[in-house]
């Protein structure tokens, strides 16, 4: 039997075509949900520092030792700075400072400011984070410094500001900008301003205008640690990169070794267990390339950026034994849990950890990053994992792998992550999945992840294949490539909870956006791979929104537009509801899982709320209001044909959720509802060879992605000669990187190209529209996980990256 297992296993690998071998926009490495995302940005993954997908410097790095020489084939080490005049990160200051526009030359180093405020630093708005309170229009301030030693290294301006800013250095101008930064930034100083600085006393000057929302002003003036680096340490060849569901795999010549080194997070969609543990594998293959035997030994290097928002935060570090695993472990020392929430973040409480087998004897020991890997490259590494506690510190390890010939010598290193709390839901925290209430801790998940790695690396493999030939077999190789790009990103664009009621909750966050939690117009683009591969996983994306109109926290006759702000969900926080949008959304999604599961016990659960949306798209659908939708970066929209074709769907679905349900007399009425506004359509959206993007906007078009889900769900609500000629216009209007989303701009959503795809009834016209998005993919100068809104013209990112919404790549594997 288990000959025949193996065999099967053996015959499904080898119908797996491997060519995954091809440029990504960035490569997904360690992916598990919002905050444990780690990636890299270059084509070379020893070209530069892995990355948090909010491009923040979350560096591993890896050195092979091949007799006496030293090869980087993991990453780098993220840039430290040392403060020449700190910011408030780093040391309290004070500045001078005024909100009435002053006199005279204000930034020169001799002016008088004696009539001056004197304040802390930060200034800003927000008065539980900022020293000095300023909420008027303009702040003029001036930081007086002295400098003992001038300094021939190269500075640099670290700032945050918020608005518009100019900066001078005791009277030269360093830095003006119109906009606003959420962080530090690090600006270079120009040498011929350097040069300004005096032994003594030096003055910035800087004036900030708020012009919008939040304020903010903190400066000062740093330069790059220089770290101590052998001359002997070069960068190993890079072969070959290979993207699978699951993994990406790279290879490597490392002088007379060769290395394999993978990364596997094992997202198993049907496995919500597995999928849920916090835990990815780092494998490391070494054997000899010239048949001789060579002394080798291993460096991998982890830093605890992983567990910080910000560098300036104070780490503590430590190592011990936990049965069969040694373990290095950080996390903050101040562990706000769930005290911040928004976009450009990462988590700063619970703690990262990097597991090793205590089999392999690994030489474990912490350091400041600026000398990671010092110790290793002059052979005076020790053990010491006692308590450290600092800024920006390395997690180091290393494993003597003898003398490697021709038998390959295969090392992991497990990284991990511990949230404590992941999620607050309306007022009550909520454990990640993993943890069951029942003694359960991420030692535990570690041995479990260190006992199962075989059978796990196995069924990843299986499901590496199984996905690629689903999705090849649907839409083609190119197609099957975004696909593959496309899975983990979206699956770690959530986090897998339960929420007090015992409902699985699969909660997105809208990375690269606003950051709100459980967006019903996300989880609606995304939806198409949850409904292929696991619909109780979009189910978790639908119940809290459930749950919000039901519990009676949200009365209103259409469905809120999110839960809040990741990783808090108390409730909407969008500034405005999209009534149209996301009424559709749900009560076409419900319908679709009815669909996956030959039944429609999930819409019967709901059947109340549903039939209020419902209702309220009868009365508002049609020809919708001025209003946003799902598009809302292209602003509000009346008479909005594709929103109709939504709302008109929308009835449809419903239609046929009541028929499943024996509910006749509502099929029969809201059935004959939806045809009858399909012709109504036809007639005002009608522009000759194509349908308007707006009822009374002749000469514009617009992509009718929302027809989809009449030919997925089988509502034959529209007629095919709707669906073609749409397809046929469109296939006259494409640019070089995709079709646009309208006639207003040339950017596009390349979700929404492949659903528009997917209407084609020809794998000719599938294809065409589909080869533009993978030659964007594979051509876009924007390094960054994938971006969903991009040009047409020239490929480049709009806005977002990151996004779930990439499961909306998986629409063309619903059409059958």
């Amino acid at each position: 039997m288990k000959k025949n297992i193996l065999f099967f296993t053996f015959s499904l690998l080898l119908s797996y075509v491997s060519a995954q071998n091809f440029r990504a926009p960035a490569y997904p490495l360690i992916t598990h949900d919002p905050y444990l995302s780690i990636w890299s940005f270059t084509d070379s993954i020893n070209a530069s520092p892995t990355k948090h997908w909010t491009g923040k410097d979350q560096s591993l790095v890896g050195i092979l030792k091949v007799d006496g020489k030293f090869y980087k084939f993991l990453g780098d080490v993220e840039k430290v700075y040392d403060a020449v005049v700190p910011a408030s990160d780093e040391k309290a200051y004070d500045m001078m400072y005024t909100e009435t526009e002053p006199q005279g030359d204000w930034t020169n180093i001799s002016y008088d400011d004696k009539s001056w405020q004197k304040g802390a630093a930060p200034f800003g708005d927000d008065e539980s984070s900022v020293k000095t309170l300023w909420k008027s229009h303009n702040i003029w301030a001036r930081r007086t410094f002295n400098i003992s030693e001038l300094t021939a290294d190269k500075l640099f301006l670290k700032l945050h500001h918020d608005d518009n800013v100019e900066i001078y250095l005791n009277g030269q101008k360093v830095y003006e900008h119109s906009g606003w930064t959420n962080k530090f930034i690090y600006l270079p100083i120009d040498n011929e301003i350097k040069n300004k600085l005096l032994k003594g006393k030096n003055v910035l000057a800087i004036h900030v205008a708020n012009t919008a929302g939040g304020a903010w002003l903190d400066a000062g003036i740093v330069k790059e640690a220089k770290n101590i680096t052998s001359k002997l340490l070069q960068q190993a060849e890079q072969k070959k990169v290979t993207i699978d569901a699951t993994q990406t795999t790279y290879n490597f010549t490392c002088g007379a070794t060769d290395l394999e080194l993978t990364f596997t997070s094992p997202l198993l969609i049907k496995n919500p267990d597995l999928l849920a543990r916090p835990v990815s594998y780092v494998s490391v293959k070494v054997k000899s390339n010239d048949g001789a035997a060579h002394s080798t030994s291993l460096y991998l290097g982890a830093s605890t950026a992983l567990a910080v928002n910000n560098n300036s935060q104070t780490v503590v570090a430590n190592g011990y034994t936990a049965g069969q695993l040694n373990i290095l472990k950080a996390g903050t020392k101040e562990q706000p849990v769930l005290q911040k929430k928004g976009d450009d973040l990462r988590i700063d409480w619970g703690y990262m950890y990097v597991a090793i087998p205590a089999k392999d004897r690994a030489v474990q020991y912490i350091t400041p990053v600026k000398s990671a890997f010092n110790a290793f490259l002059n052979d005076t590494y020790r053990a010491n994992t006692g308590s450290i506690e600092g800024t920006q510190l390395m997690l180091n390890s290393v494993i003597s792998l003898g003398r490697v010939g021709n038998e390959i010598v295969n090392k992991i290193v497990m990284i991990g992550y511990d949230d404590l709390y992941s999620i607050q839901y309306f007022g009550q925290n909520l454990l990640p999945w993993w943890k069951d209430g029942k003694n359960t801790t991420i030692e535990k998940e570690l041995s479990k992840a260190f006992t199962d790695y075989g059978p796990v690396i196995i069924k990843c493999k299986e499901w590496n294949t199984k996905l690629y030939n689903d999705a090849l077999k649907a839409g083609g190789e190119d197609y099957a490539r975004l696909c593959v790009l496309a899975y983990r990103q979206s699956i770690a664009a959530h986090k897998l909870v339960k929420s007090p009621q015992g409902d699985l909750l699969f909660l997105s966050k809208e990375n690269y956006s606003n950051g709100s939690i459980n967006t019903v117009d996300l989880t609606y683009p995304s939806a198409p791979l949850y409904l292929a591969y696991n619909p109780d996983l979009l189910k978790g994306m639908m119940n809290g929104i459930f749950y919000y109109s039901e519990s009676g926290k949200w009365a209103k006759p259409f469905a809120a537009h999110d839960l809040g702000t990741y990783p808090l969900a108390n409730g909407q926080t969008y500034p405005e509801d999209m009534p149209v949008e996301e009424a559709g959304n749900m009560v076409i999604l419900a319908a679709a899982i009815a669909k996956a599961e030959k039944n429609a016990k999930y819409a019967e659960k709901h059947w109340a709320t549903l039939s209020t949306w419902a209702n309220y798209l009868l009365k508002e659908g049609f020809d919708p209001a001025n209003q946003l939708c799902t598009d809302d970066f292209a602003g509000h929209l009346a008479r909005n044909a594709n929103l109709s074709v939504k709302a008109i769907v929308a009835l449809g679905s419903y239609a046929m959720l009541a028929e499943q349900l024996g509910k006749k007399d509502t099929a029969e009425f809201y059935r004959k509802s939806a045809a009858e506004m399909v012709a109504k359509w036809m007639e005002l959206a009608n522009d000759g060879d194509h349908y308007a993007l707006t009822f009374d906007n002749k000469g514009t078009w617009s992509q009718k992605y929302n027809l989809v889900w009449d030919k997925i769900l089988g509502l034959k609500l529209f007629p095919k000669a709707v669906y073609n000629k749409e397809i046929k216009y469109y296939l006259t209007k494409q640019n070089k990187y995709g079709l646009p989303l309208d006639s207003r701009k040339t950017y596009t959503k390349s979700d929404w190209i492949i659903w528009t795809a997917t209407l084609a009834d020809n794998s000719n016209d599938f294809n065409a529209l589909i080869k533009p998005v993978y030659q964007y993919i594979t051509e876009t100068p924007t390094r960054v996980p994938l971006s969903d809104w991009h040009e047409t013209t020239d490929g480049k990112q709009v806005g977002f990256q990151a996004r779930s919404v990439v499961g909306g790549y998986f629409m063309k594997l619903l059409d059958k």
